[in-house]
C-alpha cells in the first residue's frame, strides 16, 4: 500500500485546542502586528526588532505569522511569488519571517508558529465531516474565527509576550477573518493583555517636497471600520517625521503622539532595533501592557551593527541559481553570508549569476573576480547544466565552493561525470532513465524523529516524499566539516526529496571524495569534500536555517575565511 505522505503530514499539523488560563502558571500577553497601504513594508523584520527589544529587557517572546492564502502552507508555492521556503526543526515549511523571528531573537519557531486560511479551513473541514459540529451550519463567523483564536491561544503561557504578524493588507478580502478574530481576541483578553499595532506607509514626494499622512489615515480607518482601533502606529517612511506631523497623525488616527513610531529606512536591517528603541517603541509596548522591566541591553546590537558598517576587508561570493532575479528566495542564505563574513570582520559581495545564463556562456567569464562559489537548493531541471559547469570550474581551478542541498547532490553529479569518467551519471530527478543514477530516490529509510521506516515512491504527493526538519549528523575527524564544527555529532535542518546512492560509493571515494559527515547509522550521506582541495564542500542539509547575525554559521564562518585565503593569495 502507498504511503501518501502530505495527507499523513498535513493532518498530522490540524490545530491543536486552545491552552487553558488555568492550567498556565503565567499569562501571555499578546501584540498583534499588521499592515497597511501596501505589500512590503516589513512588518516581518518590525515584528523581529520588536521582539529583539523586549528580550533585551529580559522578557521571554515567541512570535506566530498568519497568512491569508489558500495554500496549506508554502512549500509547493513558487518562489518567485512566495520568497524562500524557511524549513523549522520539527520540519514545518513556512514563511520567510520565521527565518526573521529565529535570527533576531532566542524563539525556536516550529508547526504552531505559522498558520495559513488553507490550514485552518482544512481543519474546519475535517471537524464537519467527523461531525464535531453536531449538523450545525459551519460559518466563517464562529467557527473559521474560533479556529484561528485557538491557533493564537497555543501560545498563551508559553511566555511573557506574543507577537502574532498578521498578513497581507488591512483590506484584503482574504484577511478579514484574521482580522475579526484578532479584534474578539481584545474581548477575550482584556486591554492589558492584547496590544494592536499597525504598520503604515507615509511617503516622501520628491516633486512636492513633502510627506503626506493621506494613506496612513485611510489605513487606520479602514482597519477602524473593521473594529479595531490600532494602539501604536509605525510609519514606514524615507524621511524623519516631525513633531508637527506625528501630531496631525495621532489627531486624525485617534492614537497618542507618542503612540506615532517613525520606521525609517536604515542601512542595514540589524540596524532596525536600534532604531525603533530611539524612538521609544519598546517603552510604549511596555506601558500600553502594563510591564515593568529594567533597561534594555542593546549594547549586543551596538557593536553588530559597528562591526556591518566598519569591515576591514571584503571578497565576492558567486552564487548560482535558477531564482537570482528575486533575491529573497535565498533571503536566509543571503544573511548567512553576510553573518559568515561578520566572523571575518569582512564584508560579502555578493555576486547572483543565472544558472542558464552558465549554460550557454564561458563560466570564467561570469566567476571572473569571484573567491567564493556557491549552489544554492532548488528543485527542478532548468539551469542545472549551468550550476554543473560552476561546480566543475570552482573544483578545478581551486576556488573555494560550498553546495547545499541540490547544490551537493550536482557536486557528486560533477565528480562522477569528469572523475570516474561515467559521463552520463545524474539524478534521477533531472534524468530518470540515466544509466548511472548517482543521486536517487530512497524507497525506505529510518526517520530518526519518529523512529519509524517511512515509504516513498515517484507517485507519493509532492512535498510528502521531501525529509524535511532536523536529523542527526556524524562528522568525520581531520575534516573541514569536522574542523569548522569542532563536535563529532551535530543536528541540521533539511528539506530534500532525493538522496546520495552508497552503490557508486565506494568507486567515489577511491577517486578522491571524501564522505565527511553521515546518519547516525552511516546510511545516508549528509557532507561530502574533495580532499586535494582548498575548501571543497557539498551538504545534504541547509545550515542557513540556523545561522544568526550574533552566532555565524560554522560552515558560512569557514568557507567565507577560505574565500578571503583565495583572494590573498590572488
Amino acid at each position: 500500500m502507498k504511503n501518501n505522505f502530505l495527507f499523513q503530514k498535513r493532518e498530522s499539523v490540524a490545530i491543536l485546542p486552545a491552552m487553558e488560563n488555568s492550567k498556565n502558571t503565567k499569562r501571555t500577553k499578546f501584540i498583534f502586528v499588521t499592515g497597511g497601504v501596501l505589500s512590503s513594508l516589513g512588518k516581518g523584520l518590525a515584528s523581529a526588532a520588536i521582539g529583539a527589544l523586549l528580550e533585551s529587557r529580559g522578557l521571554t517572546v515567541t512570535f506566530q505569522k498568519l497568512d491569508p492564502y489558500i495554500n496549506v502552507d508554502p512549500g509547493t508555492m513558487n518562489p518567485f511569488q512566495h520568497g524562500e521556503v524557511y524549513v523549522t526543526d520539527d520540519g514545518a515549511e513556512t514563511d520567510l519571517d520565521m527565518g526573521h523571528y529565529e535570527r533576531y531573537t532566542n524563539a525556536v519557531m516550529n508547526q504552531k508558529n505559522n498558520y495559513t486560511s488553507g490550514r485552518i479551513y482544512y481543519s474546519v473541514i475535517m471537524k464537519e465531516r467527523r461531525g464535531e459540529y453536531l449538523g450545525g451550519t459551519v460559518q466563517v463567523i464562529p467557527h473559521i474565527t474560533d479556529e484561528i483564536k485557538a491557533a493564537v491561544l497555543q501560545l498563551d503561557g508559553s511566555v511573557d509576550v506574543a507577537i502574532i504578524e498578521i498578513g497581507g493588507t488591512v483590506g484584503d478580502i482574504e484577511g478579514l477573518p484574521f482580522i475579526e478574530a484578532i479584534r474578539q481576541l481584545r474581548g477575550d483578553l482584556g486591554k492589558e493583555y492584547s496590544l494592536y499595532i499597525h504598520l503604515t506607509l507615509v511617503p516622501y514626494i520628491k516633486t512636492a517636497g513633502e510627506v503626506k499622512t493621506k494613506p496612513t489615515q485611510h489605513s487606520v480607518r479602514e482597519l477602524r471600520a473593521d473594529g479595531i482601533q490600532p494602539d501604536i502606529l509605525v510609519c514606514r517612511t524615507e524621511v524623519p517625521l516631525e513633531d508637527s506631523l506625528k501630531a496631525k497623525i495621532a489627531l486624525f488616527c485617534n492614537v497618542a503622539p507618542d503612540a506615532v513610531i517613525t520606521a525609517i529606512d536604515v542601512d542595514t536591517i540589524y540596524e532596525l532595533p536600534l532604531y525603533l528603541h530611539r524612538e521609544g517603541l519598546d517603552s510604549k509596548i511596555l506601558e500600553l501592557l502594563n510591564i515593568w522591566t529594567g533597561q534594555p541591553n542593546i549594547e549586543p546590537w551596538k557593536e553588530l551593527v559597528h562591526n556591518i558598517k566598519n569591515p576591514q576587508t571584503e571578497v565576492t561570493i558567486a552564487i548560482t541559481g535558477k531564482y537570482v532575479d528575486l533575491t529573497e528566495s535565498y533571503k536566509s542564505l543571503h544573511e548567512a553570508l553576510v553573518h559568515g563574513g561578520l566572523a571575518n570582520h569582512t564584508k560579502v559581495d555578493l555576486k547572483y549569476i543565472s544558472a542558464e545564463d552558465l549554460e550557454s556562456k564561458n563560466a570564467a567569464s561570469l566567476l571572473e573576480g569571484c573567491s567564493g562559489i556557491l549552489v544554492p537548493g532548488g528543485f527542478g531541471k532548468r539551469g542545472v547544466e549551468g550550476k554543473i559547469k560552476a561546480i566543475n570550474f570552482a573544483r578545478e581551478n581551486k576556488i573555494p565552493f560550498f553546495g547545499i542541498c541540490l547544490g551537493m547532490q550536482l557536486a557528486v553529479v560533477e565528480f562522477a561525470r569528469n572523475v570516474l569518467k561515467l559521463a552520463k551519471a545524474n539524478s534521477v530527478e533531472m534524468d530518470a532513465t540515466t544509466p548511472d543514477p548517482v543521486i536517487f530516490l530512497i524507497k525506505e529509510w529510518f526517520d530518526y524523529r519518529t523512529d519509524e521506516l517511512q515509504v516513498r515512491d515517484e507517485e507519493s504527493d509532492m512535498g510528502g516524499t521531501l525529509r524535511l526538519g532536523a536529523y542527526p549528523c556524524v562528522l568525520k575527524k581531520k575534516t573541514n566539516s569536522f574542523m569548522a564544527y569542532g563536535t563529532e555529532e551535530i543536528s541540521e535542518r533539511h528539506r530534500h526529496r532525493y538522496e546520495f546512492n552508497n552503490d557508486y560509493r565506494s568507486d567515489l571515494e577511491k577517486n578522491g571524495l571524501v564522505i565527511s559527515g553521515t546518519s547516525p547509522d552511516n546510511n545516508l550521506v549528509e557532507i561530502v569534500e574533495i580532499a586535494d582541495h582548498p575548501w571543497f564542500l557539498g551538504c545534504q542539509f541547509h545550515p542557513e536555517f540556523k545561522s544568526k547575525p550574533m552566532k555565524p554559521h560554522p560552515l558560512f564562518r569557514d568557507f567565507i575565511s577560505a574565500a578571503l585565503k583565495k583572494k590573498q593569495e590572488g
